[in-house]
């Protein structure tokens, strides 16, 4: 025990020492001698309780790494410690259920304001003013954590919950009851002290970048092609999400078909080199040929600036707000650390390995040759987004659009009907069903679409969706159900999940895999039912294929990541030229030599690289996740099996899906069965 001892006190002092190196202002003034003084009077006072000493050692030299003068001196340290520490397991669990309450309320409240001062930016409605959008870069909790620190909450908290680093849940967790994996939650909330214009600031970055994009949108109906026609009707689609969702529509399409999909992979080209004319984007007022890139109004060519290397410079300010956090977070010292180990809670290297396995896989050879014989021509980039494989491949999307419509003309027609329905056919109870779809709320998106959860049971959660005035179409009725899944995760991982503190799951890959497993059964919702003998081979092709496109994506995201930290002094066009490079060297090793072409930037074209810093590994990750999920609900009724796996919360990602699956992550189960699809399909591996 003495020597498990001396090794916290060394982790202790170690931190504290990574304070003061990396955080000037907010330096801890207590040392060793101090810390281990502390440690043993505690130890000494609460010598007959069991198992306390490595509570007490991790609790201490915890507080003690973030104490600052600001706090007290060192013997007010030592006074606080002797006061605040309770051993008393009945008196510990009644502290942490009123934190788990109060924490609640703040959040709760907190994530209530959020909603509503972004209302006006996120849903459709008369355009917003400069004070909404000043409003909906404001951020309610941007004090909180000072205000925790200033009253000493925080360091009760720490104190008495102390911190588990990623490694000790994976190899402790297993043992734990609920009750201290709930503890060991509270421990994870106070683990660095920013200061409040640090994350304001980084609030009112990320708000602009995500208004930046949510008014990105490409007039269709104004491009031209090189003999002056029109080949798209008038519509205005998001990039990238509208324009890659309308590529995937022309699979059926012959040659037309084909010549609106190469028009559209040269539109994002265009918007990944920044040689897009500034006034074309969200613009009906230009006709744009994208392939000379000329611009004519009225008839007549006019002279038009490309966009000003505005994307990069959204993510170049994106990475200086988040840098400033890393001064203030010894434990995760930069936001890649952050993004992968303190929210995935998976490494970045264990992730990277996981996308380069799967992508240098044979079968991704098979399944490409494959995709050819069924069109019937050779790939090009833009079949990254194959969309062949899925039910709807075979039907014609305007005749989906018209049913979606009249189902639903507004957002309460697809709360009252819509939601219900679809959890109906999934199994919920009409209970159930009920519950969950009073604790919705539908509302009509600027954007492409997204959901919002809520922080407290007496809230809605939000989905958003895009709907015409002349009612849902097929794309948005799409993304409605995929949010719908979020929700639906939102809900139950809020209110029946045992504790609080747990509540959620493990990261965002987890609910975006939840989100697909809805989003695949769209056509089963509207009453199409696919009877094809092969169509469990090509469900695992169709995920196969998404997960191969979206892991390049995500590695291009984390590697120019990775160089900005390098080269933190780089400009707007030095990060454009260096993304491109790396969509380009990524392609090569991966996708070149299946896709026909060398040197394509497509992976560069993805929105979230801008608004949603390093969140793009959370898709192929919760694709992985998708696939193992579904092979456990076959034969099991979906909703009885969502209501067993989704209430065990937050745990760490290998530990909920031991639970949920009886074994961890992996890309083997979805490889294997890509291979047997293939000899299904009649195809060489």
């Amino acid at each position: 025990m003495k020597k498990f001892l001396i090794v916290l006190l060394a982790a202790a002092v170690s931190l504290a020492a990574g304070c003061k190196k990396n955080n000037e202002t907010a330096m801890s003034n207590i040392d060793k001698k101090c810390v281990e003084k502390t440690i043993e009077a505690l130890s000494g006072k609460y010598a007959d309780i069991d198992g306390i000493d490595d509570r007490i050692a991790r609790g201490v030299g915890q507080v003690a790494a973030l104490w600052t003068d600001e706090d007290g001196t060192p013997a007010e340290f030592e006074a606080f410690c002797g006061a605040n520490f309770v051993a008393d397991p009945g008196e510990r669990a009644r502290m942490a259920a009123q934190l788990e309450k109060d924490f609640e309320s703040l959040w709760g409240c907190f994530n209530k304001m959020n909603v509503d001062l972004n209302l006006p930016i996120h849903v459709d409605g008369p355009e917003p003013t400069p004070l909404d959008e000043l409003f909906g870069a404001y951020s309610p909790s941007a004090h909180f954590n000072d205000d925790m620190f200033r009253q000493k909450i925080a360091f009760i908290v720490v104190l008495n919950f102390p911190f588990y680093t990623l490694e000790e849940k994976n190899s402790l967790g297993g043992e734990w009851s609920r009750e201290q994996w709930a503890y060991s939650r509270l421990g994870d909330i106070f683990t660095a002290r920013v200061p409040a214009d640090c994350l304001q600031a980084l609030s009112a970055q990320l708000s602009a970048a995500d208004n930046y994009i949510a008014n990105y949108n490409i007039r269709m109906g104004h491009l031209l092609d090189d003999g002056g026609g029109h080949i798209f009707p008038d519509m205005s689609l998001i990039s990238h999400w509208g324009l890659r969702d309308e590529l995937k529509t022309h699979y059926n399409g012959g040659a037309a078909g084909l010549a609106k999909q190469r028009m559209i992979y040269q539109v994002m080209r265009r918007i990944i080199d920044q040689s897009i004319p500034q006034c074309v984007i969200n613009n009906p007022e230009y006709d744009w040929n994208p392939y000379a890139n000329t611009v004519t109004k009225d008839g007549r060519q006019i002279g038009a600036e490309p966009e000003p290397d505005t994307r990069y410079q959204y993510f170049l300010d994106n990475f200086h707000a988040m840098r400033q956090l890393d001064r203030y977070n010894p434990r995760y010292p930069n936001a890649i650390v952050r993004a992968f180990e303190e929210d995935m809670e998976v490494s970045f290297s264990e992730i990277e390995k996981l996308f380069d396995e799967f992508c240098s896989s044979p079968q991704v050879a098979g399944v490409a040759q494959l995709i050819e014989q069924r069109m019937g021509r050779n790939l090009e980039p833009f079949d990254i987004w194959y969309d062949g494989f899925k039910s709807r491949s075979t039907l014609n999307e305007d005749d989906l659009s018209e049913q979606t419509r009249r189902l639903y003309p507004n957002r309460e027609a697809f709360a009252a009907k819509g939601m219900p329905l679809i959890l109906k056919q999934l199994g919920f109870s009409q209970e159930k069903s009920d519950f969950i779809c009073s604790h919705i709320t539908v509302d009509p998106s600027r954007g492409a679409g997204h959901a919002w959860e809520s922080s407290m049971r007496s809230d809605n959660a939000r989905l958003r969706t895009r709907i015409g005035s002349d009612g849902m179409d097929y794309k948005g009725y799409n993304i409605a159900v995929h949010e719908f899944g979020h929700n639906v995760e939102q809900t139950i991982t809020l209110h029946d999940v045992d504790h609080y503190i747990m509540k959620g799951v493990p990261n965002t890959a987890f609910t975006e895999a939840l989100a697909f497993v809805f989003q695949v059964r769209d056509l089963d919702f509207l009453g199409y039912k696919d009877d094809d003998p092969t169509s469990d081979a090509m469900f695992t092709l169709d995920i196969f294929w998404g997960c191969y496109e979206i892991m390049g994506v995500a590695l291009v995201d984390m590697y120019s990541w990775r160089w900005l930290y390098d080269h933190p002094d780089a400009t707007a066009a030095q990060l454009k030229e260096q993304v491109i490079r790396t969509a380009q060297e990524v392609w090569n090793k991966y996708y070149a030599q299946y896709l026909g072409e060398e040197d394509s930037p497509i992976l560069a074209i993805y929105s979230h690289m801008i608004d949603v810093p390093l969140y793009l590994a959370n898709y192929p990750y919760g694709h992985i996740i998708q696939f193992q999920l579904e092979q456990q609900f076959k034969g099991k009724p979906v909703a009885a099996e969502i209501e067993r796996i989704y209430p065990a919360g937050r745990l760490t990602p290998q530990h909920w899906m031991r639970h949920a699956v009886g074994r961890e992550v992996s890309t083997q189960p979805l490889l294997d069965a890509a291979a047997e699809a293939l000899r299904t399909m009649g195809a060489n591996e």
